[in-house]
């Protein structure tokens, strides 16, 4: 698997996107990352993929293990997010701004992160990228007793869930576990 500590990420963007993902890619390549792109690659493409199929093709390379995360752009951002959804093992989320991506890798463990070009503007993409990148699922808020444990447990029971099984426990979620979790302010703020 490429790994995001070996500076290894897959990124995909359809034709509206395009811009946003050149300037994030051109950003994150002077950082020294090794950039896999599989959307579209020229402003000038004759017939570009449509944001829902390299949202598929994304989410597959995640669901099939071969990257760690990856960073997709549509015009939106939402549409090529559902798309990367659609695959198994595969946790996305739109974001707009670094504290929204922070919260996204550190709360939830996102491994898709979309961004709009409509609503994101070049430097903003690329202080996202760079929070998204530097960091990880629980990190950052080790002064909140059990966010890492009451993130991780939704991820996992997330990661089980099987709709047919909980349609038939009459849309029950089973419980692989319980943390307390109650909303706190930063101490050291």
């Amino acid at each position: 698997m490429r790994m995001i500590k070996d500076k290894e990420i897959l990124v995909g963007a359809d034709f509206a996107g395009f811009p946003l993902k050149e300037a994030v890619t051109e950003h994150l390549k002077k950082k020294g990352w090794n950039v896999t792109d599989i959307g579209v690659r020229s402003a000038d493409e004759k017939e570009p993929e449509m944001f829902h199929r390299i949202g598929l093709k994304v989410g597959a390379k995640i669901a099939e293990k071969e990257f760690e995360r990856a960073l997709v752009f549509c015009g939106t951002g939402m549409g090529i997010h559902i798309a990367a959804s659609k695959c198994p093992g595969v946790f996305s989320g739109v974001v707009e701004s670094v504290p929204a991506a922070l919260r996204a890798i550190t709360g939830n463990n996102v491994n898709v992160l979309a961004m709009g070009a409509f609503y994101v503007a070049p430097q903003m993409g690329k202080d996202i990228a760079d929070a998204y990148l530097n960091h990880y699922l629980g990190d950052g808020y080790e002064w909140w007793p059990n966010f890492y444990e009451f993130h991780k447990l939704a991820c996992d029971e997330l990661n089980a869930f099987e709709y047919e099984k909980y349609k038939a426990n009459n849309f029950e979620l089973e419980h692989l576990g319980d943390y307390p979790l109650e909303l706190a302010d930063n101490p050291n703020i």
